[in-house]
C-alpha cells in the first residue's frame, strides 16, 4: 500500500475516535525518515489507546504490518513508526510543550 493511501486510513481512524487537531505534514522533501507525520491529540490515556487501537485495527485489514511502537500506554506522548509514517499521539497538554508541528515548519501540510 502507499504512503498516501496508508495516510489516509490512519487519518480516518483517528477522526472516528475524535482526535483533536489532526496535522498531517508531508516532510518527503525535506528529510529522509518518512514521507508523512501526523500529530494529533487526545484528552485523555485512554482516548490515547483507543487511537492507536484503530489505527492498528483499520490497517490490518489491509494486511499493513504493524508499527513500532515508542510510549508506555499511561504515557503523555506516544509514537508509532511505520516507516513512511510516523504518527505523533500526545495527552492534549502536552502538544504545545513539544511543538512538532514548529520543528517540521518546512514540511507541507496535508489536507484530505
Amino acid at each position: 500500500m502507499d504512503s498516501l493511501n496508508k495516510l489516509k486510513i490512519i487519518y480516518k481512524a483517528l477522526d472516528d475516535k475524535q482526535a483533536i487537531d489532526i496535522k498531517m505534514i508531508d516532510i518527503s522533501k525535506i528529510s529522509y525518515i518518512a514521507d508523512y507525520f501526523i500529530i494529533a491529540s487526545a484528552s485523555n490515556v485512554n482516548q490515547m489507546q483507543a487511537f492507536i487501537d484503530n489505527i492498528e485495527t483499520e490497517l490490518m485489514k489491509e494486511k499493513v504490518h504493524l508499527p513500532k511502537i515508542e510510549g508506555k500506554r499511561d504515557s503523555s506522548w506516544i509514537l508509532m513508526d511505520f516507516g513512511d509514517i510516523v504518527v505523533n499521539l500526545f495527552l492534549d497538554e502536552e502538544r504545545g510543550f513539544y511543538d512538532i508541528e514548529k520543528l517540521w515548519r518546512d514540511g507541507e501540510y496535508v489536507e484530505l
